[in-house]
């Protein structure tokens, strides 16, 4: 079986020892994205909405870049510093997912994100 990571810089680099997502037996592992703009590397601030909306457009460049899609996407993790912002996300979330089945998804609280994030998102999808 081959692994192949996957690279864009369409999507921020990592921040750390990670990469931005692998390829494997047909599945596309992506790594968790904050909202940092790919171009810079700087943070972007407002609310959690725009970071979500910088987080989605980051995690739609790694999939492109793996053969997926929004329409592929399996699974999503979805990691929030207050609990109380998940109907924002899920504003925003929705959006990209208009038009196909959501996949299977998780919502969790965590105490703290890096970078200051108030939220990060990750996911498998299948790949061409």
């Amino acid at each position: 079986m081959s692994r192949i990571v996957v690279t864009t810089a369409k999507a921020p680099a990592a921040i750390g020892p990670y990469s931005q997502a692998v390829r494997a037996a047909g599945m596309l592992h992506c790594s968790g994205q904050i909202a940092l703009d790919p171009s810079t590397g700087a943070f972007v601030e407002g609310d959690v909405q725009a970071q979500t909306e910088r987080v989605m457009q980051n995690l739609g460049a790694v999939l492109a870049a793996g053969g997926s899609g929004w329409d592929r996407v399996l699974k999503v993790n979805i990691y929030l510093v207050d609990m109380g912002d998940f109907t924002a996300v899920n504003e925003v979330y929705a959006r990209y997912f208009e038009g196909v089945e959501p996949p299977a998804r998780a919502t969790v609280a965590v105490c703290a994100l890096p970078r200051g994030a108030k939220v990060e998102i990750d996911c498998v999808a299948l790949c061409e």
